[in-house]
């Protein structure tokens, strides 16, 4: 059964579903994903979305692989960013994070991981987003960092005109030190300082945007996404600005909201 929001409001044009707990939000977010999923099923025959990483996506991803009703081998999946020159091993790599938590359980008809080593990285950046260009998503599922980035658009290299769908970014050391605090690696110096990301052009392409935001340490990332002016030093708060994107909250990573 989809769980029913405790609040909802709507700032700007941006909808927001505020869930009891982080289980529920995620579920509720995941029924609307397959409805996404499949309503691109029925039209074209095939459907291509883009999967953030991240343990807030957790919730969302177990949800959304034990859900009846979708053919994932007619779901191609892109996901948003990896850390430049990480081992494809390393228990922090995002592709590998999707493919355990997810890829492995639903065997879509492909996964597209963002490269991580490549020998040229200008054009494996050109050439994933030639991919996007080739495959345009029905849906992204994200979520906002504890700085208000999506995917590594970090500011101050975060552009809502990014002439680039596609490209390497370095990161900030808030964005590090939640890598940390996440546990997938042991001190800030293990953290790469650069990665490829999505940037936010090719991130608000997609027809439909789930933005997923759960958890105490989000709450200042999504009051000042929410209450802020929009501008490109909280990337998050641009989803006030369209009609396709949606926002799921729990109890926690909404307390600090002026309402």
């Amino acid at each position: 059964m989809n769980p029913l929001p405790i609040k909802k409001m709507q700032v700007d044009y941006l909808p927001v579903s505020i869930y009891a707990d982080n289980l529920a939000m995620g579920q509720a977010a995941a029924f609307d994903a397959r409805e996404n999923i499949l309503k691109a099923i029925s039209e074209r025959g095939e459907a291509s979305i883009i999967l953030a990483t991240g343990n807030s996506q957790l919730t969302f991803l177990h949800a959304l692989k034990e859900l009846d009703g979708i053919d994932w081998n007619k779901v191609r999946i892109f996901h948003m960013d990896e850390y430049l020159g990480l081992a494809p091993t390393h228990p922090a790599s995002f592709p590998l994070f999707l493919k355990e938590h997810f890829i492995q359980h639903v065997n879509p008809r492909a996964f597209h991981p963002v490269p991580n080593s490549p020998d040229d990285i200008e054009q494996a950046c050109r050439d994933y987003e030639q991919l996007l260009r080739d495959h345009p998503a029905d849906l992204v599922a994200m979520g906002w960092g504890e700085n208000g980035h999506i995917a590594f658009n970090d500011p101050p290299e975060a552009f809502f005109d990014d002439p680039h769908w596609v490209k390497v970014i370095k990161l900030a050391e808030v964005s590090r030190k939640q890598q940390v605090g996440e546990g997938h690696f042991q001190s800030l110096s293990e953290v790469p300082t650069h990665a490829i990301t999505l940037t936010i052009p090719a991130l608000l392409a997609p027809k439909t945007i789930l933005c997923i935001v759960p958890e105490k340490r989000k709450a200042e990332a999504v009051r000042s996404c929410l209450n802020e002016p929009v501008s490109e030093k909280t990337p998050g708060s641009i989803l006030r600005t369209l009609k396709h994107a949606s926002l799921y909250l729990d109890s926690e990573s909404s307390a600090s909201l002026e309402t």
